[in-house]
């Protein structure tokens, strides 16, 4: 109990301190502080759960296993390094002048809100409050991406606000047409909205509300994880926003989203007792690896192109709990894991880079290897981890998906293989140009922050090269309760 509140309080209270003070001098120290405090609770809480069991709190309408206490963590995790990172980075920002003081205070204070949204729709046991959390999720990141106020960040916001407000929109549908169906068999004053409840008798609830519901909740939550074809928000969000709302974009809002569509599927699958939610899962995912690997040699700006390329990611993702199993459970659990840890880990690289540039266009970047190591490097390693090279863990858990296609859906096998390698050609020969060219940059102002970058990527390469048996079994308990 005192670890979930923790979690959940930490968050919505540094938020309402950095509402009055996040415009100090102290203010990314505060930031960074609370955030680690952050991860130590979601430590005790994940430590207690793989323990003892899946928690149930507050009358129910919250529930922790051993599926969203690895999210929470992760999570957890991601944000306190951003947070990290964010110290020099935004403070290289108020040095050019991008963001004024009443700025930082907003940022700050909706970095944090963000993050306890994000936690809240991780642990809540009732489909209401998950809505409510990612649609508050949504409105704090709006503002987020929309803080530099030019016109490009404003047009990128309100394409984020209205798409996803769309896609959220549905999810609300699918939501109502789940309640309608368990009304009927848990009763009005029953938990007809509790995850748990509805878990326990989802063979008894009418498959064809609940395929309909799915179809509904699928395009809400899965315009939020950035499937094709509703995408069209990530790359500019990713490209005009702060390079940390990035970095907890791409790494951790996409895996909350999904998680969203993962705990339906359970329910769909238990009522309807065929592949239909697989089948449609299998369907986008696949679709949402093959559009944006087209899309990523056409790209200039730098942000832009790592944003498809989390497009592609989670389209690998959605397709491997499609198939569903244990090994391509574990797969997609992996790769959420070393996905979130990799792209955030890019991003910080590439916010410094730009910064040094100046500029966001690839080809006015070049040299990073010889005006910053750190940076260079960090950037090159994290391409290299993203593009599935061994021994990083990208590697493993892309080769447990395709060795699960191969054997259970050969047609789709070619499909992958040719679209990771046109991104890999396209990310590849932007990125080399980047680090090893003729500096034509400056160094920045402030010392970089290499150790968020160098300890996401150093995770990632003990993943790819042994998995402690520890988190393994976490990750069985987690594959397991997807089923």
């Amino acid at each position: 109990m005192i670890e979930f509140g923790l979690v959940l309080g930490i968050p919505f209270l540094a938020a309402l301190l950095l509402a009055v003070c996040g415009h100090s001098r102290r203010a990314p120290e505060i930031n960074a502080l609370c955030s680690l405090l952050t991860l130590a609770g979601a430590a005790l809480l994940t430590v207690r759960v793989i323990g003892q069991g899946p928690l149930v709190l507050f009358e129910d309408h919250f529930f922790v296993d051993p599926l969203n206490v690895f999210l929470i963590a992760l999570t957890a995790l991601v944000g306190f390094t951003t947070a990290l990172f964010s110290r020099p980075y935004m403070r290289v920002e108020q040095e050019y002048g991008r963001v004024s003081p009443n700025r930082m205070r907003l940022y700050h204070s909706m970095f944090q809100m963000f993050m306890c949204t994000m936690l809240v729709a991780l642990s809540t046991n009732n489909l209401g409050i998950l809505w409510v959390a990612m649609e508050a999720a949504t409105l704090t990141t709006v503002l987020l991406v929309a803080l530099y106020r030019t016109p490009a960040s404003l047009e990128a916001a309100w394409k984020y606000f209205i798409l996803c407000g769309v896609g959220i929109a549905q999810a609300l549908f699918g939501t109502i047409l789940i309640y309608f169906a368990a009304e009927r068999v848990l009763g009005s004053e029953g938990g007809a909205l509790l995850w748990t409840q509805l878990d326990a008798v989802k063979s008894d609830l009418e498959p064809t509300v609940l395929s309909l519901a799915f179809v509904f909740l699928f395009v809400g939550y899965g315009t939020k994880t950035g499937l094709v074809p509703l995408h069209n928000w990530l790359p500019d969000a990713h490209a005009e926003g702060p390079t940390p709302i990035s970095a907890v974009l791409s790494g951790l809002l996409l895996n909350v989203a999904l998680y969203a569509i993962i705990r339906c599927k359970v329910l769909v699958d238990g009522a309807l007792e065929n592949s239909f939610a697989s089948n449609l899962m299998m369907a986008f995912g696949l679709l949402t690896v093959v559009v944006p690997a087209f899309y990523l040699s056409r790209q200039k700006d730098i942000k832009r192109l790592f944003g498809y390329s989390s497009i592609e990611h989670m389209g690998l993702i959605t397709f491997a709990f499609g198939m569903g199993g244990p090994v391509a459970n574990m797969a997609g659990l992996l790769h959420m894991t070393v996905h979130s840890l990799t792209k955030s880990a890019i991003f910080f690289a590439v916010g410094h880079a730009a910064q040094m540039a100046h500029t966001q266009v690839i080809d006015d970047i070049k040299g990073l290897l010889k005006v910053s190591p750190t940076v260079g490097w960090g950037l090159m390693l994290g391409a290299l981890a993203i593009l599935g090279m061994p021994p990083f863990g990208v590697f493993t858990s892309e080769f447990l998906i395709l060795t699960t296609a191969i054997k259970h859906y050969p047609w789709a096998t070619p499909v992958l293989l040719a679209a990771l390698g046109v991104a890999f050609a396209a990310i590849f020969g932007k990125v080399q140009a980047m680090v090893f060219g003729r500096p034509v940059i400056k160094p920045l102002p402030y010392d970089p922050a290499p150790f968020p970058v160098f300890l996401h990527l150093g995770l990632v390469l003990m993943l790819g090269l042994w998995v402690p048996p520890y988190l393994a079994e976490w990750y069985r308990q987690a594959a397991k309760f997807i089923g």
